[in-house]
C-alpha cells in the first residue's frame, strides 16, 4: 500500500522543484488504492504541456519509486 508521507517527499524532492521553476506546482490531494490523486496550481495548471508533465514526469517517477502504483489522476 502506498504511503502518503513516502509519495509527498517524492513529489516535493524530485517534481515540484522544476514544476516551481516553471511558476507552478502540484497538490498531492490523496493516496487511495495505490492510485495517486493530484492537482496541478499556478501556471501548470492551465498549461498545454500539463497531460505530458503528468504522465512523462509525475506518473513515470511514481511507477520507478513505487513498485504497488497503479495510477495518476488528475483533479
Amino acid at each position: 500500500m502506498l504511503d502518503r508521507a513516502k509519495v509527498e517527499e517524492v513529489l516535493d524532492q524530485r517534481i515540484r522543484p522544476a514544476l516551481v521553476n516553471d511558476g507552478g506546482d502540484i497538490e498531492l490531494i490523496e493516496v487511495k488504492d495505490n492510485k495517486v490523486y493530484v492537482r496541478l496550481l499556478g501556471a501548470c495548471g492551465h498549461c498545454p504541456s500539463a497531460i505530458m508533465t503528468l504522465q512523462f514526469g509525475v506518473e513515470r517517477l511514481l511507477r520507478e519509486e513505487f513498485p504497488e502504483f497503479e495510477g495518476l489522476i488528475s483533479l
